[in-house]
């Protein structure tokens, strides 16, 4: 059978470029430089598959979970909870906005540059953008539970039972605010470790929302402090607190 000569050139330019990558790789400095890239796209790639199905790392804005949280700490946020797993009383959540309780959002052009920055160092865990946008406050009163203030020895009181809650920053009291409330489905209400300085479900009752935070909107359970490594810690959601609390 006659050689098809149409082809001879196109498997001989196959075979340069393959000898030509052979001689690269076999050059240390190009193959170390390859397998650095080829290690840090793959670690780009699991955290941003981690950041988006597991867990997300923010950091606190604001002194309104003092003294469980400082300013600026990096917290890591567990997002299986609660789609998968259930919210318990005491749990550190981290959730959006539901609508007015940070006020106007200011925003701000940011460079493309920057964007792009952030976006590479957030993937890593290493910043987050968006922290200012979320809240960080713990869950009191689940779905269904009946929560008041004050009982006439000064405390909350969840489903007719007090709680002592030691979580709550040294000097203030449970709450100078009086509320009752019952949670509705798939909400919850939530209040700062910092409550003389935390406008958490107590201030909201004017808006739609009435104070509560739909499920939906929360983003997950903080579990541990990573970041400045003096505050290296698991964040305890207090469950002797709640255990003598009554389900609704």
């Amino acid at each position: 059978m006659p050689e098809n000569l149409s082809q001879r050139p196109r498997g001989r330019r196959r075979f340069i470029k393959d000898t030509k990558w052979r001689r690269a790789m076999k050059n240390p400095f190009l193959a170390f430089i390859i397998d650095i890239l080829g290690i840090l796209l793959t670690a780009l790639l699991l955290s941003l598959l981690i950041k988006g199905f597991l867990i997300r790392s923010f950091f606190i804005p604001s002194g309104s979970m003092m003294n469980t949280l400082q300013i600026n700490d990096r917290i890591v946020v567990n997002e299986l909870v609660p789609n998968l797993v259930p919210l318990e009383h005491g749990d550190v959540v981290v959730f959006r906005d539901p609508g007015g309780w940070l006020g106007p959002i200011q925003t701000k052009e940011i460079p493309w540059y920057t964007q792009g920055f952030d976006f590479v160092l957030s993937a890593f865990g290493i910043t987050a953008p968006d922290s200012d946008v979320h809240l960080v406050k713990r869950v009191i009163g689940l779905s269904g539970d009946h929560v008041v203030c004050c009982s006439a020895s000064g405390k909350l009181t969840v489903n007719g039972v007090e709680i002592t809650e030691p979580y709550v920053i040294k000097g203030a009291r449970p709450s100078d605010l009086k509320f009752n409330v019952t949670v509705p489905a798939n909400s919850i209400w939530v209040m700062g470790d910092n409550r003389d300085n935390s406008e958490d479900s107590r201030f909201h009752s004017d808006l739609p929302g009435k104070g509560f935070v739909a499920k939906n909107f929360v983003v997950g359970r903080a579990f541990l402090v990573t970041w400045p490594f003096n505050h290296f810690s698991w964040l305890d959601n207090y469950g002797d607190v709640f255990k003598n609390v009554p389900k609704p």
